[in-house]
């Protein structure tokens, strides 16, 4: 098993990762009931989204030794309702820190953000759109 996931009542669960006993609450949102005091599911399946492609460009950045540390991404997950409620969007902005990036090395990021198990796995009725934001820099030879 990966996890176990107790409701707790006023629509609230609290995941447990078995490995590790590490737990996450979950809330229902505002607009759906909820007093959006937690991650809703849905927030963490976006959340997921970006966390994912950030450990795939992490893996290829230490396999070729770039020090991508300080790499965040702002996430915004957007509702629809038309026919049933479900994520109808999830956007993704990448802001990369002041370093010294070469051309090879937003090359080998760029490509390692495509190929994230998660993207895979969501349907694809919900629009996906990912913004890689680097510093305004000069390329510098490596």
């Amino acid at each position: 098993m990966t996890s176990s996931i107790v409701y707790l009542g006023d629509l609230r669960t609290r995941a447990t990762h078995l490995q590790s006993g590490e737990s996450i609450v979950t809330d229902a949102p505002l607009d759906n009931q909820g007093m959006g005091a937690a991650f809703s599911p849905t927030d963490l399946c976006a959340t997921s989204l970006a966390a994912c492609i950030l450990t795939i460009m992490g893996i290829h950045a230490r396999d070729h030794r770039i020090d991508m540390t300080g790499t965040t991404v702002d996430v915004t997950k957007i509702m629809i309702a038309d026919p049933d409620r479900r994520i109808g969007e999830i956007d993704m902005t990448f802001h990369f820190p002041d370093k010294s990036w070469t051309q090879h090395d937003k090359d080998i990021l760029t490509q390692a953000s495509a190929s994230c198990p998660v993207c895979r796995s969501l349907s694809p009725a919900i629009t996906i759109r990912k913004s890689l934001i680097w510093p305004l820099v000069q390329d510098q030879p490596r």
